[in-house]
C-alpha cells in the first residue's frame, strides 16, 4: 500500500524583509594598483568605471564580514537569530572545500540550527540564494531565510595581470528573506552557458596546487612543480565577457521584467551585478530604461564583489535614500559559469 505524503504548507509568497552589508575599512585607489600594471587611472577608469576598492585586512575573513552583514540585516528585518531557518552563503573565496561556511556563521549570528549550506554561482549566486530562500519559505521549510554573498577577491587577484588587477574587491551583502501575502519577489530567469566557462576561471585548480606528494607520486618531483606555479587567481577573457554581458544579460533582463508583468515604465530601481560601469550603461541603454529609474553604480568605489556585489549596491541605495521601501526593483546577476539569474523584487 502507497503511503499518502502530508503536503507541505508555507507562506503564499516570499519578500526580501531587510538587507545589510559590511566593506572592509581599508580602501584601495587606482593608484596603489598602478605600482604593479602599467596603466593609468584615467584608462582603468574608462574601461572598467572604477575608482576605489576595498581590500580585506586579516581580521576581516569571509565569516566576519559576513556575521557583520548578517547582524544588519536581521535586525533591518526586525526579527531575531533564532528566527532564522536556514542560512544561505555564496562565496567563490572560502578556500576550505568542507565544512561549509554558512554552519560556522549560522552559529556565530546565534541562529540555532537551521539549514546551512555554500552556493558556488559566482558573481550570479545573490540571484541563485534569492529564488532558494524564495523556494524554502513557499515549500514551508523555513520561515525566515538569510541570503548571504560574501567574498574576499583580494585574495584570488593577481596583481601582475593587467586585464584584472583593477577589478576586484572584498566585501560582503546580506537579506533576510521572509513571508508574505503578496507577490514581491518575481520569477527567476536563470541559467548557463558552459561553453562559455573558460572565459573567467581559476588559474590553477588546488588539486595543482597540493602541497603534499600525490598518493604513488614522487615527493621531490611533487614539490618542484610547486615552486612554479603561482598561487590561484581569477583570470578571464575580457572582451568575449563583455560582449557576452552587454548583448545577452539585457535579454534576460527584459525577460524578468516581462515574466514578472512589470514595464520598464514601472520600474524604480536597477540593481545589475556591478561589474563594469560600461557594461551597466549599456544594459540601460538596451533596455531602454527611463531617467526616473535609479541605477546602482556602487562599482565606482566597491570595485566587482562579485556574489556580494547586488546586496552592497541594494543596501547602499537605500542607506542614502536614492531608493526607498516598497521600491520596485529588477535585479540581475552574471558571471563564471557563464551562469546568471535575473528577477524583479519589492525592496524592503
Amino acid at each position: 500500500m502507497t503511503a499518502k505524503i502530508r503536503p507541505s504548507k508555507g507562506a503564499p509568497y516570499a519578500r526580501i524583509l531587510g538587507v545589510g552589508g559590511y566593506r572592509p575599512t581599508r580602501v584601495v585607489p587606482n593608484e596603489e594598483i598602478l605600482k604593479y600594471i602599467d596603466s593609468s587611472d584615467e584608462w582603468i577608469r574608462s574601461r572598467s568605471g572604477i575608482a576605489t576598492r576595498h581590500w580585506a585586512g586579516p581580521e576581516e575573513t569571509v565569516s566576519a564580514m559576513s556575521v557583520e552583514a548578517a547582524g544588519k540585516a536581521i535586525a533591518d528585518a526586525g526579527i531575531t537569530p533564532e528566527q532564522i531557518g536556514g542560512v544561505i552563503v555564496s562565496t567563490v573565496s572560502h578556500f576550505k572545500q568542507t565544512p561549509a561556511i554558512a554552519t560556522e556563521i549560522a552559529h556565530k549570528i546565534g541562529a540555532g540550527k537551521p539549514a546551512a549550506f555554500d552556493i558556488s554561482a559566482g558573481c550570479a549566486g545573490f540571484g541563485y540564494g534569492l529564488t532558494l530562500a524564495k523556494g524554502l519559505i513557499v515549500e514551508g521549510s523555513a520561515e525566515y531565510v538569510l541570503v548571504i554573498g560574501v567574498e574576499r577577491l583580494s585574495d584570488l587577484t593577481d596583481l601582475e595581470d593587467r586585464a584584472t588587477a583593477f577589478l576586484f574587491g572584498d566585501g560582503a551583502g546580506a537579506v533576510v528573506v521572509g513571508p508574505s501575502q503578496e507577490p514581491a519577489i518575481g520569477p527567476t530567469v536563470w541559467g548557463s552557458e558552459g561553453d562559455k566557462s573558460h572565459t573567467i576561471k581559476q588559474t590553477v585548480g588546488w588539486d595543482e596546487y597540493r602541497t603534499t606528494p600525490l598518493p604513488g607520486g614522487d615527493g621531490d618531483e611533487v614539490r618542484q612543480t610547486l615552486e612554479e606555479i603561482r598561487f590561484p587567481a581569477i583570470t578571464q577573457e575580457g572582451q568575449a565577457v563583455f560582449r557576452w554581458a552587454v548583448f545577452e544579460m539585457a535579454k534576460v533582463a527584459q525577460q524578468a521584467l516581462d515574466d514578472a508583468g512589470v514595464s520598464p515604465e514601472d520600474l524604480d530601481v536597477f540593481i545589475p551585478h556591478q561589474a563594469n560601469m560600461r557594461i551597466i550603461d549599456s544594459m540601460v541603454k538596451t533596455l531602454k530604461l527611463p531617467e526616473s529609474v535609479t541605477v546602482a553604480r556602487d562599482v565606482e568605489t566597491t570595485g566587482n564583489t562579485s556574489a556580494a556585489s547586488i546586496p552592497l549596491a541594494m543596501e547602499r541605495l537605500l542607506a542614502t535614500g536614492q531608493a526607498k521601501s516598497g521600491d520596485t526593483a529588477l535585479v540581475i546577476g552574471f558571471g563564471a559559469g557563464l551562469v546568471y539569474a535575473a528577477t524583479v523584487v519589492t525592496l524592503p
